[in-house]
Parts: structure tokens; sequence; C-alpha cells
């Protein structure tokens, strides 16, 4: 007989139905066995097609190299990437039947000496012992027999409690009176209010019109279930305990003795007897026979089935692609798509790779793409391919405390610069005036606005600007964002052609591509203005990439070129590694006098 539970992800403590088994001695489970382990009576059980003698050399805790493969059922066959059946790892483990009230006590106790894998919990429950408290007082002294102490109950149970003395539990006396319902109400309580009462599950017709009940035989799996525990009920006495226990214990617990959880031991426990467990296990089962003849202890085998829903994304992609091919671990996150950058020799398994990402990040990842190939627009768009999902760019993204609507079909996005964004707002104060020169939709600019006094936020690309006015709208900050539309050297010499450059403060220019060959445009924007007068010279930051082996040094002198200044203070900064050997870079100095005032007619 095999009773079953399915587990879904981050659930409570393990659950499984009621058992009696002690832990056979005429069977090993480190032999390789090529039969069900199951009771043979059990029409439901699974047989094992596969096995696999556990190898020393393998890690501790669950793999899909170790453990057996079930024997596949069928069902109908899909256009699917993968079979998630595959992915199914059966493992024999050991477990201590203990009392509810001192499951807690003991796991702490026993810590050592339990599972302890990641997502599967020690405290197994066991339903079939929860009863309602009232009618546990039914029960009476539970070191009585049965048969007497049962007969209350069952008069309750099928309704005979009716003039014999006895009055029905609360549970069944509403049931009695949702029978006298009608039309005009209850017949004794016409006020009282119709009873909630549980829907009945609805039951499945296959083809064949047969029903097919979830909870009939053997339940189906959800989506989200990541194991289940199966235990195997024999006919056999308690021998093994006799033996380590003496001859006044009895065996296996014969009646209901109360709530009671199961302990999953360790799984190098699985395939020992009684007598070889570890010494603190032998201790506990003593110190138990020492309180009562009868032991409230029991030890039970059990199967563990972890399904493909439990595996790690890594894990399933260990198993699935060639052993040459190093498996992609990390991918950005916009909003609810997954932006991968494939390498080439991922490109054959591009979509196995996204249905895989996409079933290990529901509900937060709807839609994953990759990047085909590098930026070289103006606009700053990539070509994305749809991999998984639904073909939905559009997204939301919240950064800083700010919402932000992208799509990334049209506008340019990079979640891995929160942190630089952030750092780079820290730097600035109330009594600033900050100049976004490429702001696209506006991560900097809309985030600048909740600090300084004004903004003005420029874009070559017109759905990003659109973009950017709808940001600046939903996040409430459109009268201090002025928003322009032209190209970055335009827009740097109009806006300090203008009255507005006099209380400019801090200039932004996060285009690492491109950004350091635009600070050309700087030379005289201050010319023809007297050098005394009231105007501060603005602190820029430039960002730039660099494959050089001196990166710091490369980008200083791209910079000292750009503006014709040999005399430019800098203070530099690594932001991120981008590449192998690639890294962006920040550049930040206070625009000097001399390239302010320079006739730029002159240069040309």
């Amino acid at each position: 007989m095999v009773t079953k539970l399915l587990l879904r992800l981050h659930s409570f403590p393990l659950t499984t139905f009621h058992t009696n088994l002690i832990f056979p001695r005429k069977h090993s489970l480190h032999k390789p066995l090529t039969v069900s382990l199951f009771s043979s009576s059990s029409s439901s059980s699974q047989a094992l097609t596969q096995t696999r003698i556990p190898d020393p050399t393998l890690s501790y805790g669950p793999s899909l190299h170790k453990g057996y493969t079930p024997q596949p059922q069928q069902h109908e066959q899909e256009d699917c990437l993968i079979d998630e059946q595959d992915f199914t790892r059966v493992f024999d483990l050991a477990a201590l039947r203990v009392p509810a009230k001192d499951c807690f006590a003991l796991e702490k106790r026993l810590r050592g000496h339990l599972l302890n894998w990641p997502r599967i919990r020690n405290i197994a429950r066991v339903p079939g012992d929860e009863v309602d408290p009232v009618l546990v007082n039914l029960l009476g002294d539970r070191d009585e027999e049965p048969e007497e102490d049962l007969v209350s109950l069952e008069r309750r149970i099928y309704g005979k409690a009716e003039g014999d003395g006895d009055v029905l539990s609360p549970v069944l006396y509403r049931e009695k009176l949702s029978r006298t319902f009608n039309s005009r109400g209850y017949v004794k309580f016409r006020n009282l209010a119709k009873i909630s009462r549980p829907t009945k599950k609805k039951r499945r017709r296959n083809d064949d019109g047969e029903e097919a009940a979830r909870g009939e035989g053997k339940r189906g799996i959800e989506k989200n279930e990541i194991a289940l525990v199966e235990v195997v009920e024999e006919e056999e006495e308690g021998g093994d305990l006799k033996g380590l226990l003496g001859d006044e214990f009895e065996g296996r617990m014969r009646k209901w003795r109360g709530p009671t959880r199961l302990l999953l031991l360790d799984e190098r426990y699985s395939g020992r007897k009684v007598e070889d467990l570890p010494e603190a296990i032998k201790v506990l089962l003593k110190e138990d026979m020492k309180e009562s003849p009868k032991s409230t202890f029991e030890l039970v085998r059990c199967k563990l089935t972890l399904f493909y829903n439990y595996w790690q994304m890594n894990e399933i992609l260990e198993a699935t692609l060639p052993k040459d091919i190093i498996v992609p671990s990390a991918f950005e996150t916009v909003g609810h798509v997954a932006h991968l950058n494939l390498r080439e020799e991922h490109l054959p398994y591009k979509n196995l790779i996204a249905k895989v990402v996409l079933d290990k990040n529901k509900p937060k990842i709807q839609t994953v793409i990759n990047k085909l190939e590098a930026i070289h627009n103006d606009y700053r768009t990539m070509q994305l391919e749809v991999l998984a999902g639904n073909h939905s760019l559009v997204t939301t993204v919240v950064e800083n405390g700010m919402r932000f609507h992208v799509d990334l079909a049209t506008v340019y996005w990079n979640s891995r610069l929160a942190t630089e964004r952030q750092r780079l707002l820290n730097g600035f104060t109330r009594n600033d005036v900050v100049c976004d020169v490429f702001t696209g939709v506006g991560p900097i600019a809309i985030s600048a606005a909740k600090i300084v006094k004004r903004v003005y936020a420029n874009d070559l690309n017109p759905y990003a600007v659109e973009y950017l006015e709808r940001n600046c709208v939903l996040n409430k900050v459109e009268r201090r964002v002025e928003v322009f539309n032209m190209d970055g050297r335009r827009f740097i010499r109009a806006i300090f052609a203008s009255e507005k450059a006099k209380g400019i403060t801090q200039v932004v220019m996060n285009l690492p591509n491109d950004a350091a060959e635009y600070l050309d445009a700087f030379r005289g924007i201050f010319r023809g203005r007297p050098k005394n007068g009231d105007f501060t010279f603005p602190l820029i930051h430039v960002y730039g990439f660099s494959k050089a082996q001196d990166p710091e040094f490369d980008f200083h002198e791209r910079i000292r070129i750009a503006l014709s200044e040999v005399a430019v203070d800098v203070e530099m900064r690594r932001v991120r590694l981008v590449a192998p050997g690639k890294w962006m870079l920040c550049a930040s100095f206070i625009l000097p006098q001399t390239v302010g005032f320079a006739d730029s007619r002159q240069d040309r």
C-alpha cells in the first residue's frame, strides 16, 4: 500500500498520509532493485525501471545524477522542448514517526541526522492523524481497547445519536441543519443564513466517458508541485525494535494515538537497520520506551520524489546541454522580460534555454528575449528575438522608487546600470540644475527631478522622448523636467547659448559608445560673454568604453583630445566590466575655463 502527498514550492512542512510501517529486515535499499519497492497489493504503485547505486563520489544532497527514474507515464505527446517527466527522481529515505507535539523539539535535537535538503522541510505532516479537537474527547483513554472507545464516535459518524443520550458534534449538527433547508429557508431557523458548504470537485471525463477524478486513485501533478512523499506500508511486526528495546516493545501502533509527524532522516540512513542507526536516534527510542511500554515512535521507510519544478535553472541546463558548453547562469531583467545575451555556441539551444529560464522564473518573467547583434544605430535600439513567452516588449520597470514605461523594441534600457545611476543621483543637491544630454526614457532625469530644482532632458530618439514625457506624468515631475528632441551636440550648444546656461551645474552624458566625441561641443560655449560674468562652470559626467590595457589612461586621452585641452583634472571610475577586457568608465570633471571661452571658429 502506498500513501502519497504532493508538495508546493515554499510550502509548509512536507505532508504524507497515515502509515504504520516498521523498517523490514529482509530488504536492503542499497541493493539494485528491478521491481517495485511498494507492496504488491497496491495497484497504483509506480514500478521503478531504472535504479542506481549511490555513488560515494557525488556530493551530498539532491542531484539529477542520483536516485531512481520512475517508469514513464503514458501521456499525450506535445510539441515541447522539454519532457518534464525526464527530470523526476526518486530517493529512498527513512523517517522517524513521532507525536506532533514533540516534533519541533526532536528536530532541534536530531538536526545533524535529518535530511536537511534545500526547499524540503525535515518535518512531514501526517494528515490521516489529524482529527477535529471536538472529536478527540470522544476517543476516551487511548490506552484502552478501541472497541469501546469508538462506539460513541461511530454513532455520531453514522447519525445514530438520535435519542440515545449522546449529543451531535457541532460539525454533524450543522450537516443535519443543512439537510432541512428548502425554498422557504430552514425548517426550525427560518432567519438563519445559508450555511456555506464546500463545492464538490468537478470530475473530468475522458474520451470514453469515464470519470477521472483528481482525488481518486492516483493524484495528478499540479504545475507548482515540487515533491512527493510516498510511505510504504507492510504487514510486518516491529522485530528490529524488539531486539533493540526488549521484548516488552509491542511493535507498531495498532490504533490512532493522536496527531503525528515524520522526521525525514539523512539519506545515508536509508538502507540501515535500526541497530545501525546513529546513537542519538537509538537513545531517543530508548528514552521513549522508559516513559511508556507502548512506544509512540516508529521507524518508517519512504520515498521522496522530486519533480521538474524542484530543480533549479542551472541544474536543468547542466543536465540538458552538452558537457563542453558553458551553462548560461545570468540574464538581465527588465520588468517582466528576461534579456539574454547568448554566445554563438548557445544559439542551437536558444529555445531550450529560454524555456527553462521562463519555467524557473515564473510568474515574474513572462517573456524571454535574446539580442541578435550589437548596437549600431543612432537610437541605441537593439534587434531582439523573442524566444519564449508572450511577444509583448512593453513593460514597466521600478527603479529608485520611480516607475518607467519601456518598449524594448524602440527604446534603450539597461537595468545593470541601476547602481551607477543611484551613485550619480546621490551627488545631486536641491540647488543643482541638471542637463541630461542622452536621457533615453528618463531614468536619471526623472529621478533627479525629485531632488534638484530643474532638469533639461534630451534624446535623439523620438520614441524615447514620447516615453520620457509619459514617465514624467506618471511620476508627477512634468513641471520640473523640460524635454528636448534633438542631436546631442546641437542640444549642448543650444542650451548653453540660452539664458538657461547660467544655472546649469551638472551635465550627464551617458552614451558610452560615443559620448566622448560630443565633448567638442563645449568649446566656446561661453565665448562672447564677459569672463567675470555671473555663471558657473558645470560638472560634467561622461561615460565611455575602453579595451586598452590601461582603460583610465586611454579614456582620459580621448577626453583631452575631444576638448583640445591638455590640463583636464578628471576623476575616473570603473563602472563595470562589459565584456572580457572591455570596461565601462565614468569620468567626472569641471569644464575648464579655457575650454568654455575658447574660440570654436579657430578650431575648425
